[in-house]
């Protein structure tokens, strides 16, 4: 009976979330501290999920945060809604950087330009993805999910890290990656042991599943190795539920014309809206105490399968990660003298 509570808590709309117990619930409404003085970083967040999360940030007070998207017109219709709903003075804490996360330049240079606008940095969260879509490839040559789900974060945070570490020397730093129960999906003899494995077409279910298990390993991995011997750096790992956005009602329809529609209109009565889609998210960037764990809403620490468990395969994730960008950007970067650091 518990495992049910909890699967329609972490998974369904409605009232799905008052089903879970006591101890897992968490409520943006009203537990999430104040956040005055902190700033945020959030990819994706000028609309869906990244975009409840960072109105929920800005209504708890926070000081400044940066969103990272694609979309000017997107963007633009966010920061005014803050305006109208909120006030001027918090659509102004608003920065927001124009960039594709498969691009992994302009992602160095979105790292950039935030240390060069901020001493601190408080609140990570890895928020933008690519959905259920077909297999694609980038102009570099590497799966498109992965690219955008995994490599350009981590090339972010390796970009970030002098920075959350001098913040973790003064308070508590929490990382936040997007993952979901879509890793399942992901064939069990996946491996992370080449660029061709990688590049295989695992079909729009795999392809996306893959990269979301990527999350959930490159959180525990950074708990190994960042959060050791950082410890007021926390990072955890996030499942929102099935949620009402544009990749379950537009993005859908890419690679299912037809049965797309299953989900988008099918299962409708059925998702969470943006605000409890949030919810796991502002948990796990606002309030945990723990690290290396994978939350589901409201806020329930999940094991994942047994492949999001498999350190091992967590090293050789983080491995053929490295050796990617070292591939295809060294010249532009390593060979340059930018350190490629996981930790």
């Amino acid at each position: 009976m518990d495992a049910i509570k909890s699967t329609i808590a972490e998974n369904f709309g409605g009232a799905a979330h008052s089903v879970a117990d006591q101890s897992n619930q968490f409520d943006i409404k009203k537990d999430v501290p104040d956040l005055s003085g902190k700033v945020a970083l959030i990819t994706g967040g000028s609309e869906g999920i990244g975009y409840a999360t960072a109105y929920t940030l800005l209504k708890a007070n926070v000081a400044k945060i940066f969103i990272v998207s694609m979309s000017e017109e997107i963007i633009d219709e966010a920061v005014e809604t803050v305006r109208t709903q909120l006030s001027s003075e918090h659509a102004d804490r608003i920065t927001w950087f124009k960039c594709d996360m498969s691009d992994l330049t302009a992602v160095a240079d979105v790292a950039k330009q935030v240390r060069s606008q901020t001493d601190r940095l408080d609140i990570y969260c890895q928020n933008a993805a690519r959905g259920i879509m077909t297999y694609q490839v980038t102009s570099y040559g590497i799966d498109r999910h992965m690219a955008v789900n995994h490599i350009g974060h981590v090339v972010l945070t390796s970009h970030l890290l002098p920075l959350l570490k001098s913040t973790a020397e003064k308070s508590t730093v929490r990382i936040q990656i997007q993952a979901s129960n879509a890793h399942q999906a992901t064939p069990s003899d996946c491996k992370f042991a080449s660029i061709d494995e990688l590049n295989t077409d695992l079909g729009p279910n795999g392809q996306y599943g893959r990269s979301k298990l990527a999350g959930i390993l490159y959180a525990r991995y950074l708990d190994r190795h960042l959060h050791s011997s950082h410890s007021k750096i926390l990072i955890n790992a996030t499942h929102p539920g099935f949620v009402d956005t544009k990749m379950s009602t537009e993005d859908i329809h890419e690679p299912y014309p037809i049965l797309g529609y299953g989900m988008s209109k099918g299962m409708q009565p059925f998702k969470k809206d943006i605000w409890m889609g949030c919810v796991s998210t502002v948990f796990a960037a606002t309030k945990t105490e723990t690290s290396g764990k994978y939350i589901c809403p409201p806020a329930i620490e999940e094991p994942g399968n047994e492949l999001a468990q498999d350190e091992q395969l967590g090293e050789r994730l983080m491995e053929l990660t490295r050796n990617i960008v070292k591939e295809k950007f060294g010249k532009e970067s390593v060979d340059k003298g930018c350190p490629l650091k996981d930790y």
